[in-house]
């Protein structure tokens, strides 16, 4: 975190809180329209369509769980941040350049970390 000024700092907290909030609004929203779709079941009126709302139950589900785990990364950001760590790649400890900070406030690694966290991932066990 050595290299990011206190004004660095203050800007990337309002971009995670900022996300924050567009998360949770987004993680109700989705809420709500499950709830309505949920209510409007009976109202299918045939395969096709009952087809078409459950691939868009599904959609909205996958979304949803997406916003949570972003949501879970923002709020871990906002902790290394109050712990004093943020902007520190969590794999190899080197500070992670301002600029993927401010593209992706909620980065956990530098880029080539990161590269190697999804590569390793993506590999079939």
């Amino acid at each position: 975190m050595d290299i990011l000024t206190q004004s660095h700092l203050t800007t990337l907290r309002g971009l995670l809180n900022y996300r924050l909030q567009e998360l949770r609004a987004e993680v109700h929203a989705a809420e709500l329209a499950r709830e309505t779709a949920a209510a409007g079941e009976h109202e299918v009126a045939d395969r096709k369509d009952e087809a078409a709302l459950r691939q868009f139950t599904e959609l909205g589900g996958a979304e949803e769980q997406r916003d949570v785990e972003e949501i879970t990364a923002v709020e871990s950001a906002l902790q290394r941040l109050d712990a004093g760590v943020y902007g520190d790649c969590l794999a190899c400890g080197e500070p992670i350049p301002l600029q993927r900070l401010l593209v992706q406030p909620a980065a956990q690694r530098c880029a080539p970390c990161q590269a190697t966290f999804e590569h390793r991932a993506a590999r079939p066990s």
